[in-house]
């Protein structure tokens, strides 16, 4: 795939329609395993916050091993890095429920936890990254902003819908089946779907030929305010999601409902991915730093709203507000990775954005989850709503970023393809 020349042809054309349903299933494993991984441990032990750090544990292996798998995709290509990666998470996924039931110490619970997280394979990053390439190597010029923009839209909102039927999937099959079946199920798609997603054709593209690396930018290129600002707000989404689950847990089970968390929790995706989809019909000149500001506002009152609601009723309608500004800004925080990106970088700068989102999502269930048993419930419902602001103050600080950007580059010559898509054309 790798040496067509850029012609005419929609993205769908060059991927085949094939590639967008196993991609999208292939996510389920990454959205299932936290979760299942909280609720499977609370279930099993009874301890909120023994489930918390477990959850975090699968984070903390998520965000340590994140960059180094992008790092090798990007000099090695998908295929070579996520078979074995798929088959590892698959066997490792498969064992925990033993682990957990077979009375373990905390400490082997917790090691298990970070090999899953070690093992996470990031579809949805790799899928941004791929598509990203596709979009820049193969589409013509002219189609390429439009398609761009279309395809960050859809993966956040395959993202946001990921993030709903995996938090739905473990409720169904932990009140159906059994605690361990949503660890079993993961395990299940990991080893079919991520192995699929791994071997499609798609996976060539953007790799180098023969066996020599990619050109790509050094690493250090990385760490400049515009990427990293990025990242802050993205681990900030992090603590959000984590912050938001596990305190819904708590609040369900103060009121004897715990295993409805998950589906009241999936209510929250339903509007953020139909925001999500949306975002691509907003007009160019809405630019991505005000629609930054705008929707984070829009989560953090609605978070304010969750935090305040004492009642089920109440905090099921702030969850469903709570898409509406989630799922457009995690739009616009991958949009602005996807024109930032360093040469050659963009599956590092994905796997570094997921990464941070899983570890600070894992990180906040830890810390909600001490918080909501050992001080209360009603405090536990307040870090959503630390989260959210933190969202909207990097929006605030990304202002600020890009102006001093625009100074820095006042006169010198705009190339917006090769900013767009910097996979593409820059090679």
């Amino acid at each position: 795939m790798s040496a067509r020349a850029a012609d005419d042809r929609s993205l769908i054309a060059h991927t085949g329609r094939w590639y967008f349903p196993i991609a999208f299933v292939a996510r389920l494993p990454f959205a299932m395993m936290v979760v299942g991984v909280l609720t499977f441990v609370v279930s099993v032990t009874g301890s909120v916050a023994l489930g918390g750090l477990t959850s975090a544990a699968v984070g903390v292996g998520t965000v340590i091993a994140g960059p180094l798998i992008g790092d090798a995709v990007d000099r090695h290509g998908q295929r070579r890095v996520l078979v074995p990666l798929g088959l590892a998470n698959s066997a490792l996924l498969a064992t925990f429920p033993f682990v957990v039931t077979a009375g373990a110490p905390d400490w082997l619970m917790l090691l298990a936890a970070f090999g899953i997280g070690v093992s996470a394979p990031q579809a949805a990053a790799m899928s941004r990254s791929r598509l990203m390439a596709i979009i820049g190597q193969r589409l013509s010029p002219q189609r390429r902003e439009r398609t761009f923009s279309r395809t960050m839209a859809y993966e956040s909102a395959a993202d946001e819908t990921a993030f709903v039927i995996g938090p739905v999937v473990v409720g169904l099959l932990a009140a159906l089946i059994a605690p361990w079946a949503p660890i079993a199920g993961a395990a299940a798609l990991s080893f079919v779907f991520v192995t699929a997603f791994a071997l499609h054709p798609t996976s060539r593209v953007g790799a180098a030929a023969g066996d020599e690396p990619a050109e790509i930018a050094p690493a250090r290129e990385l760490l400049r305010a515009p990427v990293l600002v990025l990242v802050a707000a993205t681990f900030s989404v992090g603590m959000f999601f984590g912050a938001t689950l596990t305190s819904l847990t708590a609040f369900m089970a103060s009121q004897g409902d715990v295993d409805s968390a998950s589906l009241l929790y999936g209510l929250m995706g339903i509007g953020s991915a139909v925001l999500a989809l949306s975002v691509a019909l907003l007009p160019a000149r809405f630019a991505l730093r005000w629609r930054w500001m705008l929707f984070a506002g829009v989560l953090a009152v609605a978070t304010l709203g969750f935090t305040l609601s004492g009642t089920v009723s109440g905090v099921t309608v702030m969850l469903c507000l709570m898409g509406l500004g989630v799922g457009p800004t995690l739009v616009t925080l991958f949009s602005l990775a996807g024109t930032r990106s360093p040469l050659g970088r963009s599956a590092t700068v994905m796997t570094v954005l997921g990464s941070a989102m899983a570890l600070a999502q894992s990180v906040a269930a830890a810390v909600t989850g001490a918080v909501a048993e050992n001080v209360g419930v009603g405090v536990a419902m307040v870090l959503p709503l630390v989260a959210a602001a933190l969202v909207l103050v990097f929006g605030v600080m990304n202002l600020f970023v890009e102006r001093r950007g625009r100074a820095a580059t006042a006169g010198a010559a705009s190339v917006p393809a090769a900013r767009l898509l910097p996979v593409g054309d820059r090679a």
